[in-house]
């Protein structure tokens, strides 16, 4: 009774640091979803002078480990000049994850597009389309439907490597469990933390799966 007692204690801090966690996931990944667009498209581009910096971009973000990058944004950038310290750790994390994430989903868009059958391009050609109106109102479209499985694999990705954040001081579900286990030298606070874990997972996982139903049609 006493250790269920100890975690209704616990609680409250454990859903303050869940509520961190899923801010910076949501943010996050809503933001660098709009910079992976237009990255994919760059470096889709037949322009080398488009092309080749976002080339290097998705290659740098995806060929570094995510705790690096962190790690540099946060206590690197300061030693370049003064003015890019981050004061905040929730910027600083909110930037980082930003950047990485759009570098992923960069290539599930870019794949998703050159999925698109060709014949959709060369018929909005026939209407007299430009390429712009074929992207905007022809391919794209039909490309989102197509990413919805990918987006909410990241999503929950991100969710998780959320606990990165720890590293620069910003109190996640993680941080603040492991807090509380070493504050009550007790580790049965990793139990409700776990379940928290389950449920948020669990939530976003459905929610992504009914959106997939609803309008993950091929068709």
């Amino acid at each position: 009774m006493d250790g269920i007692s100890r975690i209704f204690v616990w609680l409250p801090q454990l859903l303050a640091g869940a509520k961190t966690t899923i801010i910076i996931t949501i943010l996050s990944v809503s933001i660098g979803l709009v910079l992976s667009l237009f990255l994919a498209l760059g470096k889709m581009s037949k322009n080398p002078i488009i092309s080749a910096p976002c080339k290097a971009y998705i290659f740098f973000f995806r060929g570094t480990p995510l705790l690096m990058q962190i790690y540099f944004i946060y206590f690197g950038l300061p030693q370049f000049h003064p003015a890019l310290t981050i004061k905040s750790a929730f910027v600083a994390a909110m930037i980082a994850f930003t950047l990485n994430t759009a570098a992923y989903l960069a290539e599930n868009i870019r794949a998703g597009l050159e999925s698109i059958d060709i014949g959709q391009h060369e018929a909005a050609k026939a209407l007299g389309m430009s390429y712009s109106q074929t992207m905007k109102l022809v391919i794209i479209p039909q490309t989102v439907r197509r990413l919805i499985p990918p987006v909410g694999n990241e999503f929950i990705m991100v969710l998780k490597d959320v606990s990165l954040v720890a590293i620069i001081g910003l109190s996640d579900l993680t941080k603040v469990t492991r807090a509380i286990a070493s504050s009550s030298a007790s580790a049965l606070v990793y139990i409700p933390a776990m379940i928290i874990y389950l449920i948020i997972t669990a939530f976003f996982s459905f929610a992504f799966n009914k959106a997939e139903k609803k309008y993950g049609s091929y068709e």
